[in-house]
């Protein structure tokens, strides 16, 4: 089934390649305003293995791998799920641009995927306006 695999479930990824370096890119996700378009309002991440985090909204969590310019992984849980899920906001440099990629693991079904998959579109579309593309 599309988007259902045997390791880890339902899954959903949204990648764009963008007009930055990879340096510009790394600065706006893994920093304040970044981590308030993807993660959450009001988050603190601390790149460190095991850092638990909680936003604003709810969403809780903890860090499973955190390389600067390359991943940051983690788990992800709405105030409102009953189960954990994992996010990986990974990117890759091409010269003077940078694929983005944010990628959901462990999803419930079809619908919770296609859900996930139109809020991540809507993140990537603010990432977009933030960087000024």
């Amino acid at each position: 089934m599309i988007g259902q695999t045997k390791d880890a479930g339902w899954q959903i990824g949204v990648s764009r390649t963008l007009a930055h370096p990879i340096d510009k890119v790394w600065d706006l996700i893994a920093g304040r305003a970044g981590l308030d378009l993807w993660l959450g309002p009001d988050v603190e991440l601390k790149p460190e293995k095991g850092f638990r985090y909680e936003t604003a909204t709810g969403i809780t969590g903890e860090v499973r791998s955190f390389h600067e310019h390359d991943r940051i992984r983690l788990t992800w849980r709405p105030a409102d799920w009953d189960h954990d899920s994992t996010v990986q906001v990974a990117m890759a440099a091409a010269g003077d641009r940078t694929k983005l990629t944010f990628h959901q693991e462990w999803l419930t079904g079809a619908e919770e995927r296609e859900r996930q998959r139109a809020y991540w579109q809507g993140v990537m579309d603010n990432v977009v306006d933030a960087l000024g593309s």
